[in-house]
């Protein structure tokens, strides 16, 4: 019964008919991955002393005009703040891209990443106008502050003379000079 079915030849090979899409596969040696590692990890470092760099310095010239950055909390030990996360999206804050631009995406290892992190802080922005409103209003409350402080200095309990004369009226006074910084 088989010598009555015809033969099926085929003068096309299976490579005629479907070019072969695999590329040859060659594996790296641990040498060469680890050297072309090596030449992408110092072109990112550009030269830097990573030693002796703020990790947290951002360039101005790397912020949008009319926007702000600095550095939140993301994590304490390892451990996020869903809470604190709520608030600082509640007062404006997102993370930073790295894809925004090539100097944002040089802010952080190559690799995949999404955000600009460091030792548990992340690179936040908001408008610039939301961030001057909130440092007026923390001003507005140090200067009462001291008002109050200055108030409960020179008030008397009741049934006592004022401090009015100079003898005995509390001196308080205020000098505004720049903060020592340890060279270590």
């Amino acid at each position: 019964m088989a010598e009555n079915l015809p033969k099926l030849t085929s003068k096309k090979s299976t490579s005629d008919i479907r070019p072969d899409i695999r590329s040859d596969i060659r594996q790296e040696s641990p040498a060469e991955r680890a050297a072309k590692r090596t030449a992408e990890i110092r072109a990112h470092r550009q030269g830097l002393d990573l030693e002796n760099t703020d990790q947290y310095f951002i360039d101005p010239s790397i912020v949008p005009e009319g926007w702000s950055y600095e550095w939140k909390r993301k994590t304490i030990y390892n451990q996020e703040d869903p809470s604190y996360q709520i608030r600082l999206a509640d007062a404006g804050w997102t993370p930073v891209p790295t894809t925004r631009d090539a100097r944002h995406k040089a802010m952080m290892p190559t690799g995949n990443y999404a955000t600009i992190e460091r030792d548990g802080m992340i690179l936040m922005e908001r408008p610039k106008e939301l961030t001057d409103e909130a440092k007026s209003i923390e001003l507005r409350r140090a200067r009462n502050q001291v008002r109050s402080k200055e108030a409960q200095l020179s008030a008397t309990p009741d049934g006592t003379l004022p401090r009015d004369d100079a003898r005995v009226r509390p001196q308080v006074k205020k000098s505004y000079e720049a903060m020592p910084v340890p060279n270590e």
